[in-house]
């Protein structure tokens, strides 16, 4: 199994002290975010998991315990968040001369190939034109091209909550969203890849779309995958499973992963994000957290079943499991 540390929150900037806890016990608890009394269990057991994707803005709380993560076996590696974005859009994430550091610092201490440079989501607006973000990203690019091999991009998507986050984040501004994707917009869209693509090949990084209906093919750009089973098997001797993960959107690529998050409970508090409503929600969430709980919000009693992947080289087999009693956990 596959490990994705998270979709729904940053754990390594919130919840590392969490995630080692549940690493050295060697099990988590996955709660249903639509029916919280569905509790599913998932083996941290090393010679469960092929590999642990982590999703981050800033990963600096969690680099204390890659040591660890290495003595115990684990293969891992980072999508790493770096956008320009000042406070409107992106509130409570460090500066981003720190976050370029960071970024730095992670790389010379894994390899290029394990920290994944997402420039994610691309919003367009009054304020944020494509020249700007073609300024903004070749800048990025130009300090990070000897720290990553990819370069990883997706549009803002005009579509659920996250769109009234930001649209009430921009409320009493003169601020103006553009939908880059729209019909009418095809000349800015096209400039803007082209301009990525030009700053891909300028700098010698792989120019990837994450979760893109839009067919990009015909300028180069290939659909990427977060959760990616080919560069884990580049990255360890595990082989896991291909299958097409099918609870993510269709466009996306990724393969099917165990995902350790909760929704509403990351305290960047972007105004675009799709994984948080809104603020009140995501206070009360952070006071149901315990780093010995076995989920990261919230406690469950009684047995859950614990599923277990046995991984070995170039072998994937499945379909073990075992039981754990939380007890008060």
């Amino acid at each position: 199994m596959i490990i994705s540390a998270s979709r729904r929150t940053d754990i390594p900037a919130f919840y590392s002290d969490w995630f080692m806890q549940r690493i050295r016990a060697g099990y988590f608890y996955r709660v249903n975010p639509f029916n919280s009394r569905q509790v599913t269990g998932f083996s941290l057991k090393p010679e469960d998991v092929a590999a642990i994707c982590f999703w981050t803005k800033y990963p600096l709380p969690l680099m204390p315990y890659l040591a660890e993560l290495d003595r115990r076996g684990f293969c891992y590696y980072f999508q790493f968040t770096l956008n320009p974005y000042g406070k409107l859009f992106e509130p409570k994430v460090p500066a981003i001369e720190e976050r370029i550091a960071v970024f730095r610092e992670l790389a010379e201490r894994l390899g290029p190939e394990r920290v994944i440079w997402r420039y994610d989501p691309v919003i367009l607006s009054s304020v944020t034109p494509v020249s700007w973000h073609l300024e903004q990203a070749e800048q990025l690019a130009r300090q990070l091209h000897d720290s990553t091999r990819r370069f990883v991009f997706s549009f803002y998507d005009f579509y659920g909550r996250g769109q009234g986050r930001l649209g009430s984040a921009l409320k009493g501004t003169d601020i103006t969203l553009h939908d880059i994707t729209a019909t009418e917009n095809a000349a800015e869209l096209d400039e803007l890849v082209q301009g990525f693509k030009a700053i891909a090949a300028r700098f010698k990084l792989r120019l990837l779309s994450c979760s893109e209906q839009l067919d990009l093919s015909a300028a180069g750009i290939e659909h990427g995958a977060c959760i990616d089973a080919k560069l884990i098997r580049e990255l360890s001797a595990a082989d896991p499973s291909s299958v097409k993960d099918r609870n993510q959107r269709s466009a996306c690529g990724c393969v099917e992963s165990a995902d350790m998050g909760s929704y509403n409970s990351c305290l960047f508090c972007c105004s675009y994000c799709y994984a948080n409503f809104n603020a009140g929600m995501i206070a009360r969430n952070c006071q149901k957290h315990s780093p010995d709980s076995p989920s990261l919000l919230g406690r469950h009693d009684g047995q859950v079943e614990i599923r277990t992947f046995l991984h070995k080289k170039k072998n994937c087999a499945a379909g073990q499991a075992e039981l754990y009693s939380s007890g008060p956990g």
